[in-house]
């Protein structure tokens, strides 16, 4: 076997809180998946130094945005919603750079949860800040009571995601109260909820691998099947697949 890529993931950030410090964490389902999948993890703390930010991107093959709070709908020139919860402000200002960065320099990526809506974002596209409102009939795509809470999944052919769960029913985990509304230029929508949530997007770029998905196939409650995911995605940073052929 040759050398595994590193895949870089950033990290989480709480603030400090009264006799707690500030600390950088990451869910370790991100971790273990690409060391499953035959990557190498490395972490990238919210660095503020776009010099330090561009000097890990040099070490990794590819980057997985990970999942986590609300992005602010304040700095895409959106009002507040009152059921967002943002990420600290210090993640955020970091995850905007890097995806900036990360598109500048065609980077293979793959966005899972606010990951994925980031991409989209930071692209051109914009998100339903509240699902039960922007889409009122849409199924419950978060349950309080059930971290465990799965919707079914319907699939675009001739495409990334296709390739990985194939035919049949297919559940995925849902957590989330946000989406994405209009998709950025340069992407496809390849899987959607059954109600039309956005639960996957493709790049339609040549020069560019990007992939999310809004559902986690990292975490505790995903199937074995999800991990292909990240097999799919380490293998086109190798070349050892192709990205399929999408119209634009």
């Amino acid at each position: 076997m040759g050398v595994k890529p590193l895949i870089g993931l950033n990290a989480d950030y709480r603030e400090a809180k009264g006799d707690s410090p500030a600390f950088t964490y990451v869910c370790a389902g991100y971790y273990d998946a690409i060391t499953r999948a035959g990557g190498v993890p490395l972490v990238i703390p919210p660095l503020v130094d776009d010099d330090d930010l561009s000097r890990l991107l040099d070490l990794v093959e590819g980057v997985i945005m990970v999942g986590g709070a609300d992005l602010d709908p304040r700095r895409d020139g959106f009002m507040l919603h009152p059921a967002v919860r943002a990420l600290a402000d210090r993640r955020e200002e970091m995850d905007r750079r890097l995806i900036d960065m990360i598109a500048k320099r065609r980077m293979p990526v793959f966005g899972i949860g606010v990951g994925m809506q980031l991409l989209s974002t930071a692209q051109g596209g914009n998100l339903f800040l509240h699902l039960p409102e922007d889409m009122p009939n849409c199924l419950p795509h978060r349950d309080s009571i059930d971290p465990a809470h799965r919707h079914g999944l319907e699939i675009e052919p001739d495409s990334l995601i296709e390739r990985v769960f194939g035919e049949g029913e297919i559940r995925v985990n849902s957590m989330h109260h946000m989406a994405i509304d209009e998709l950025a230029p340069g992407f496809r929508v390849t899987a959607r909820c059954p109600d039309g949530v956005i639960e996957v997007i493709e790049s339609t770029m040549d020069d560019w691998f990007a992939i999310g998905t809004q559902f986690h196939p990292e975490a505790d409650s995903a199937s074995a099947l999800d991990l292909r995911i990240f097999e799919e995605f380490i293998g086109g940073i190798l070349g050892e697949v192709s990205q399929p052929q999408l119209a634009a």
